[in-house]
């Protein structure tokens, strides 16, 4: 039987489903993320999951994006060989770019346009944050299989790949690169891992992997019963276990949890060969299927609320200092310790790569710089547009270590005296924070939509042509942080998982049981 699509259902369903993926986390995720949650001994991975659950939440309840990274849209089309297109002005990827196009432009949920054109010389934003990028397979059958995903920057720049011997140990190589990845990939989330094939076919499954639902669970409980697992599930379970025994935790702060989950999957292969990659998706994990068979576009069914667990974080004002930013001095700044809590009050200037790039560009021409960094705080972000009343929409933090290069500049002829961001700092920039006695703060990825509450007002005031990667001001009330390098140079993200590396090596919390849904 032939089953006859049109074009318009193609991309009002694409369009449609980013904009659900946008604000709805898939249940499976938030099922495994509140299990993590119950069974969490360290404070300050507990503290970051609960935001992240609360943001979730949110963002579910405020159709506003889970993070401000809305990522690049990846597309899997397999289609029906009894298939015919109907009403098709161009072609395939052509219709699935204009559903890209619409979902990110919707007026009530404008989404963050983050794609460049020409990547490696003018990097010019796109606007619409199209082209996707599109894998399509024919397949027996009438019908239009789809899956759509949004991976953001932070967890798509930690993908590996290597080239193994055949006898090498794929668990091996696992566990000597994740914690080389650190914590922009923004844990606890998940790990995609090819295995076979070729290079890029490796690549290609282990991001196919991360479309596949949530089970690790059912598998521990499978396990638990004496039940037979395969030779992948047993593998799986290995790499859940150890992976997890690293210490990493809730955004690389040290906790029980850096996975929820391990996935794999495995293609025939050269005998020379034993092609692995592995890819992360984050805390802000965003993926749908559906199924066209020519009666419509898809509308995808809206969650419960109910899947939520009943976690409503609130800022501590008990045990966090609160900060005054428009008063602050190098002499506070270096008071503070790392895993101290802090709330932001106050105007704070914002600035990413682009940013940057430009400040270097003109300190080396000797030309004036558009703001004055004296004894201000800048914030790694690129916000989503406000909509409505909003003063700005979700604007979490990005990956800090991208920043590294520039901190002993920035610290060192603008006045800057402290930053805030996503994630670990390198050495370069440790360096340069302990010569310069200024700190580094981290917010929490993943809770985007969360952080954007504390912030009152926005304005450009600087750098506007450079789109979401402009300087802002920000006037913020509460906003929260933690102390992840000191002046003294110790970081959080270093102290945090030896800790609980080694208190998981002790079987401390071998006995804790797993929580129930």
């Amino acid at each position: 039987m032939t089953t006859t699509l049109k074009q318009s259902d193609l991309i009002e369903s694409i369009a449609a489903a980013l904009q659900y993926i946008s604000y709805y986390h898939p249940a499976d995720y938030i099922a495994h993320l509140a299990r993590a949650y119950e069974r969490e001994q360290s404070a300050a991975a507990k503290d970051a999951i609960a935001q992240i659950l609360t943001n979730s939440k949110m963002s579910a309840f405020g159709h506003r994006p889970i993070c401000q990274d809305t990522g690049i849209v990846n597309v899997f089309l397999k289609i029906g060989m009894d298939v015919r297109f109907e009403g098709f002005t161009g072609s395939l990827e052509d219709a699935v770019n204009e559903g890209v196009r619409r979902g990110y432009n919707h007026p009530d949920n404008m989404l963050r346009a983050s794609v460049v054109a020409d990547p490696q010389f003018a990097r010019k934003n796109t606007k619409d944050n199209t082209p996707a990028v599109i894998f399509t397979e024919l397949v027996p059958g009438d019908k239009v299989d789809v899956t759509v995903a949004a991976k953001g920057g932070g967890s798509e720049n930690k993908s590996k790949m290597v080239m193994l011997n055949p006898s090498d140990s794929v668990v091996d190589w696992v566990l000597k690169t994740v914690p080389t990845m650190g914590a922009g990939w923004c844990p606890p989330g998940m790990l995609g891992i090819g295995i076979g094939g070729t290079a890029e076919k490796a690549v290609l499954m282990a991001k196919e992997s991360l479309m596949d639902d949530l089970d690790m669970y059912e598998l521990q409980a499978k396990a638990a019963k004496g039940e037979k697992l395969s030779q992948v599930e047993e593998m799986r379970l290995e790499l859940y276990e150890k992976v997890n025994a690293l210490g990493i935790g809730a955004q690389g702060l040290g906790g029980l949890t850096t996975v929820l989950d391990v996935k794999i999957k495995m293609y025939p292969t050269h005998a020379a060969s034993k092609p692995v990659a592995m890819i992360p998706n984050c805390a802000a994990t965003r993926h749908a299927h559906f199924v066209l068979d020519g009666s419509g576009p898809v509308y995808l069914e809206a969650p419960s609320l109910d899947l939520w667990p009943k976690v409503d974080w609130q800022p501590d004002t008990q045990k966090s200092k609160r900060v005054n930013l428009d008063t602050l001095t190098k002499e506070e700044v270096a008071s503070w310790k790392p895993g101290d809590t802090l709330l932001l009050n106050g105007k704070m200037l914002t600035g990413r790569d682009a940013a940057h790039k430009r400040i270097q560009d003109m300190l080396a021409k000797g030309e004036k710089l558009p703001v004055d960094f004296t004894n201000r705080v800048i914030y790694y972000v690129g916000p989503v547009d406000p909509v409505r009343d909003e003063a700005v929409g979700p604007a979490g933090p990005t990956t800090a270590t991208r920043m590294d290069k520039f901190t002993d500049m920035m610290l060192s002829k603008t006045g800057l005296i402290a930053m805030i961001g996503k994630a670990e700092r390198g050495p370069t920039a440790i360096e340069a924070i302990q010569k310069h006695k200024s700190a580094y703060l981290m917010a929490v990825g993943g809770a985007a939509y969360l952080v954007s509450k504390a912030i009152k007002t926005a304005k450009v005031v600087g750098f506007e042509d450079l789109g979401m990667e402009a300087i802002y001001e920000f006037d913020v009330v509460d906003m929260p942080v933690t102390v992840a390098v000191d002046a003294g140079g110790t970081s959080a993200h270093v102290t945090g998982p030896a800790e609980w590396s080694k208190r998981i090596a002790s079987g401390e919390f071998k006995n804790i049981p797993l929580a129930v849904a």
